[in-house]
């Protein structure tokens, strides 16, 4: 599982000493004391023993006691001082073998100069007076450079020198020209339709609808999570009290997420089907977490909707403000058109098969008029506790529904979702979705590919800004790659770059075709089921692949016609329910920026040209209000 946070560049004894008390200096209550050694625990048995590690047990009771017991910020810390001593170590290896290096060479150059010097040497004047005039030319300069060197090798002893990696990688080529590269990805393209194709599948539902879980049985029957794994995600979550939620640790794998039993970020996995090769996005349910799911959204092709068939919980999640309505807005709003509906927990009703036509009877005309065609929809009836009709419908809890239902299992389903064409001419757009700190001495990003094709050794520019770097790696369903292209949900290893350019909501392009900045720009939006009307100068949110920035609706244009798009009022002084209009955005800076700064711009595209850069949505107050393409940037 691929699952990373930003790791940032701190120096761990700098946060220890900061403070200027101890933990060991305040009296630990029984409750902290608990907290410390379960969390003392834990972090050993990610980063091995004090032998393994380097680190003795008070510097990690320190990093947890600085940390609030928080154990994954903790092993972040650890493993970061960890990376640190060992470039130390090998940057002063690295100047103490050249330091040896410069004392030979010297030692050398003194010997020979003080064979030319020597009366009996080979080529020697006969005379001594021109001998002795010989003799000083040659050995002045280099009793200069040896002063010189010297000064140089005193400075590199105190560190004073620029303290960068005495030996450099040699940075990665390109292997293919982009005419070649391009022949090769068609060819790829073309042999993978007769074997599996790859498609990206974001999981979304109501919090508590069982999405992490199903995914965890799923991935376990398909044997992508072994025996021994399944048994220490059960005994952890037994061990905390929270033994239900045991399938669920294999994707919601933070301590944060454990203890409190949801998803807050995506978490990313890949299966294999007879035909398919899924990623998997485990999107968060939590209306908390909103902007999170909608970075996950961003990035998929299809969704995997899960709903709770329990009493009462179905209508939690569909009436007004639950997340099963809106996820499914979101979603077709971000270009999804495919849309898979798990109706999960129908053995807490017993299977009644009147109950799962109730649900599909409701979902479906709500599919209807979110503009999802019924022959791209499904549904399957599913129990993700108990495996039942994910793989296949034996044994005794499969019994059940087996007497009314007789349909495909959800891998079926899963197996027959169709990957959309994929554009490799177009310019290369890479959102970034996540950022953190990679092996190999590399920066990695996460997100997917909006269209081009990239390959190892090619220089990509980074807005906004004016940084550029290099693509030293490339990650794509675990395996490293030569080349990845459009609809790839992959990791770029970057190197040559400061990683404090490096942010989410950034977008990495060639530097020979930008993507455009825009702080204003022309939008065609629909207007979802709002409760205040919106009139212009409105302050919302806009959410923009990963990026979430304020703004303001700062102009309504006109009302449109939602069938043919015609123009029926310019001009309009609010936009209610159900309108389609076209209206100016205008990015607005942040309330921490100062009441004078400008706003930061964000690199979009319209409509026309890239579609899932194109794409937007506005949400005020926690409530997705809208969601549009854009059509002009004007500034």
């Amino acid at each position: 599982m691929s699952r990373h946070r930003i790791v940032r560049n701190m120096n761990i004894q700098d946060e220890l000493d900061a403070d200027a008390g101890d933990f060991g200096e305040e009296e630990l209550t029984p409750e902290q004391e608990e907290q410390m050694a379960y969390g003392l625990e834990q972090v050993r048995h990610i980063i091995g023993s004090e032998r393994e590690s380097g680190l003795d047990d008070e510097t990690i009771k320190n990093a947890l006691w600085d940390q609030y017991f928080d154990v994954e910020r903790t092993v972040q810390l650890l493993l970061e001082e960890q990376e640190r001593r060992r470039i130390a170590q090998e940057r002063k290896a690295a100047k103490q073998q050249e330091k040896a290096e410069k004392l030979a060479q010297h030692k050398k150059v003194a010997e020979t100069a003080s064979r030319a010097a020597s009366p009996s040497a080979k080529g020697a004047n006969k005379s001594g007076a021109r001998g002795i005039t010989s003799t000083k030319v040659t050995a002045a300069p280099t009793l200069i450079r040896n002063v010189v060197d010297q000064r140089e090798l005193d400075m590199s002893g105190l560190n004073l020198n620029d303290d960068g990696p005495a030996v450099d990688e040699e940075p990665p080529k390109m292997t293919m020209a982009r005419e070649k590269l391009l022949e090769e990805a068609r060819k790829a393209i073309e042999a993978s339709e007769s074997r599996k194709r790859g498609v990206s599948l974001v999981v979304i539902g109501h919090v508590d609808a069982g999405k992490s879980t199903l995914m965890g049985r799923l991935l376990y029957e398909l044997g992508r999570i072994d025996e021994k794994r399944r048994i220490a995600n059960e005994r952890g979550s037994n061990k905390i009290g929270k033994g239900s939620f045991s399938w669920a640790w294999e994707l919601d794998g933070t301590q944060e997420e454990r203890e409190r039993g949801i998803t807050m970020d995506i978490a990313q996995q890949s299966l294999s089907t007879p035909h398919r090769q899924i990623t998997i996005l485990d999107a968060p349910g939590h209306k908390d977490f909103i902007p999170n799911m909608i970075s996950g959204a961003s990035q998929a092709d299809c969704a995997l909707l899960v709903v709770d068939a329990s009493t009462g919980e179905f209508e939690a999640g569909f009436e007004r403000g639950g997340q099963t309505r809106e996820h499914l807005l979101l979603v077709r709003s971000l270009g999804v058109s495919q849309v898979i509906i798990a109706i999960n927990k129908l053995d807490m009703v017993q299977w009644e098969q009147s109950r799962y036509d109730e649900i599909l009877g409701q979902i479906q005309l709500f599919l209807l008029q979110s503009g999802f065609q019924q022959s791209k929809t499904s549904f399957v009836p599913v129990g993700a506790m108990s495996g039942v009709n994910l793989v296949n419908r034996r044994g005794p809890d499969a019994a059940a529904l087996s007497r009314w239902y007789s349909g495909p299992t959800l891998v079926d389903l899963l197996d027959m979702l169709k990957p959309p064409s994929r554009n490799i001419t177009a310019p290369l757009r890479f959102p970034i979705s996540n950022v953190f700190k990679g092996q190999r001495s590399a920066y990695a990003l996460q997100g997917r590919i909006c269209g081009g094709i990239v390959q190892v050794g090619e220089r990509l520019r980074i807005l906004p800004g004016d940084e550029s770097a290099l693509v030293k790696y490339i990650e794509h369903e675990e395996e490293n790659v030569e080349w990845a292209t459009d609809g790839s949900n992959v990791t770029l290893y970057l190197t040559g770059v400061d990683p404090v350019h490096l942010n989410v909501g950034s977008v990495l392009c060639p530097p020979s075709d930008v993507v455009p900045l825009a702080t204003v720009f022309t939008a065609r939006v629909l207007i979802f089921d709002v409760s205040v009307p919106i009139t212009a100068g409105a302050s919302v949110e806009l959410f923009h692949q990963a990026h979430d920035v304020p703004a303001s609706i700062s102009k309504l244009l006109a009302t449109l016609d939602r069938a043919n798009g015609a123009v029926i009022r310019k001009n309009p002084r609010v936009l209610t329910k159900g309108a389609s209009a076209e209206v100016h955005i205008t990015l607005r800076s942040s309330a921490y920026s100062g009441p004078n700064a400008r706003p930061r711009p964000i690199p979009l595209e319209t409509f026309a040209v890239n579609k899932e850069m194109g794409r937007v949505l506005i949400r005020r107050e926690g409530e997705t209000i809208a969601a549009g393409v854009v059509l002009e940037i004007v500034s």
